[in-house]
């Protein structure tokens, strides 16, 4: 979070401590009373701080603080004041991650996707921010039926978040690429690390599609399989269902064995019906 000097962290940036509080707590509509008077505290001669204010102005325009038709505004508006105060920051990073967010769910998936590209790390972002852009990015890419770039920004995501040891995010990036990979899978067809390193800029996305390799499709499911099978209750679970057409298709069967070992746990009944077969 923002506000602070050589002597530690301001009063305000302590107070804002609490703003977070309520924010993790659920609690929304104090939490837009009490950021309220922290903006006002931003913006004073006495507090003034060009970071904490872009801070609040951009979780007051999340909660529905301000007019719907003012928040893309808003965003943009927080996204360029920390482009000047702090450029490359997190806080820069979890602006442009908002804007590009907002932008997607207005159905502007070409804005979407340059706000995004702006997250990089010769831009100076963290690992985790570049991390969460490359899902975002790859989810829009894959709704317009650009799987070829989609496929590579999941990737991108799913190592630089295990990195940044978020676990869950990284398992939901290996997901949707598995997902996509498992659709055409070719021994022939170059490693995802290999169309990365040669991956070059196009004009305009269109739609595309590329084979998978199977040791791709190995890394991931021996990345994601260990911590999916922690617990295998749930009446719909189709990342197990993946895992083992995984199997099947590829001629991998440690994987079906031990979904096959735990079947008294399973509750997804087509998932069962499948092992059964």
């Amino acid at each position: 979070m923002p506000s602070s000097t050589v002597n530690g962290p301001t009063q305000l940036a302590v107070d804002a401590l609490l703003l977070k509080r309520l924010l993790s707590g659920g609690r929304t509509e104090q939490a837009i009373d009490f950021s309220e008077g922290l903006l006002d505290r931003a913006r004073s001669i006495e507090e003034r701080d060009h970071e904490m204010e872009a801070w609040l102005r951009m979780e007051r325009a999340l909660l529905g603080a301000i007019e719907s038709e003012h928040i893309g505004t808003e965003l943009r508006w927080c996204v360029d004041r920390l482009a000047a105060a702090s450029f490359g920051s997190p806080l820069h990073g979890l602006a442009l991650l908002n804007l590009g967010a907002w932008q997607r769910n207005r159905g502007e998936s070409m804005m979407a996707l340059v706000t995004l590209s702006d997250i990089s790390s010769s831009n100076g972002h963290p690992n985790d921010v570049i991390g969460l852009s490359r899902l975002e990015s790859g989810r829009i890419l894959c709704d317009m039926d650009d799987f070829e770039p989609a496929m590579r920004h999941l990737w991108i995501a799913m190592k630089r978040l295990t990195e940044s040891k978020m676990t869950g995010e990284a398992l939901v990036s290996g997901m949707e690429w598995l997902d996509m990979a498992l659709d055409d899978i070719d021994s022939l067809s170059p490693k995802m690390s290999d169309r990365i390193v040669n991956a070059r800029p196009r004009e305009t996305p269109g739609k595309t599609s590329i084979s998978s390799h199977p040791d791709d499709i190995r890394e991931v499911v021996d990345e994601i399989l260990p911590v999916i099978i922690e617990d295998l209750s749930g009446e719909t679970r189709d990342d197990l269902g993946l895992v083992l057409d995984a199997s099947d298709l590829i001629g991998e069967p440690s994987w079906r064995i031990t979904l096959e070992s735990r079947k008294g746990e399973i509750q997804d009944s087509r998932l069962i019906e499948a092992l059964q077969s």
